[in-house]
């Protein structure tokens, strides 16, 4: 499916494109899927003179969820002496979060090929091989008061513009968490599947960032809360929204 894209990203940058073909859930659970990708990342970083590029070029791209992969990698990747630094990451439509789906994107959105809502927590929950009724997760019953009152600050429609909502949205009820579920989807809240919940500490070391937002897409308000994430600790980021755009739009 990416062989083309690749190619044409490789033709139109002058670049060197590398891609991983990482294991698939379910078949091989979370989080193979990151491990392949940072031990790709690693391996290149240390042999990229080996294929003709400078290291302190290199820059790490995905979209969807190798978007979230991108983002994961980037993050894991902050805190190494040993490496040289990543010149720059480029996330495409990234699922970002798990706390809150009843975002705006996720309210206009829900009935949007391809990404439906449900679709997005169907595949979610198949990837971190956990077995919750998605009525529960879409009320947040998931969530905790401790992490409702850590994430608040990080996820929240407070945070995202006006002009975002104009196209029908509705604050959501809040629900009382349900211990037995909080437990049993505590991987949901791993920075690993959840970038954007990672530690200011984090975030602050990432790298200068492009991010592309759809606005017919579930996912647009994970790209847009991670941008004001990352500049707000300083990182420069360039944003692209397509404003007829929707997921899969690469």
């Amino acid at each position: 499916a990416y062989e083309r894209l690749c190619r044409y990203f490789c033709r139109k940058t002058d670049s060197v494109v590398v891609c991983v073909g990482y294991r698939l859930a379910p078949e091989h659970p979370f989080p193979a899927q990151f491990e392949d990708c940072l031990t790709a990342t690693i391996h290149f970083l240390r042999t990229a003179q080996d294929h003709g590029v400078d290291p302190s070029r290199i820059v790490i791209c995905g979209d969807s969820s190798g978007g979230t992969l991108t983002a994961a990698v980037a993050q894991a990747l902050v805190n190494r002496r040993d490496l040289p630094k990543l010149r720059a990451q480029i996330l495409i439509y990234p699922f970002l979060q798990c706390v809150d789906l009843n975002l705006p994107s996720y309210q206009q959105n829900e009935r949007v090929p391809i990404l439906l809502k449900e679709r997005t927590l169907v595949l979610g929950l198949k990837y971190v091989n956990q077995d919750l009724h998605l009525e529960e997760i879409i009320k947040g019953c998931h969530v905790s008061e401790d992490r409702r009152l850590k994430y608040q600050k990080w996820v929240s429609p407070d945070y995202i513009s006006h002009e975002f909502k104009t196209r029908g949205y509705k604050p959501n009820p809040a629900y009382p968490p349900s211990k037995q579920i909080c437990e049993i989807a505590e991987p949901m809240f791993d920075p690993v599947f959840s970038p954007l919940l990672a530690e200011d500490s984090v975030i602050a070391q990432l790298p200068e960032t492009f991010i592309l937002t759809c606005e017919l897409d579930v996912l647009r308000d994970d790209g847009l809360l991670y941008k004001k994430r990352l500049e707000d600790h300083g990182i420069k980021v360039t944003w692209c929204h397509l404003q007829e755009g929707f997921h899969g739009t690469v």
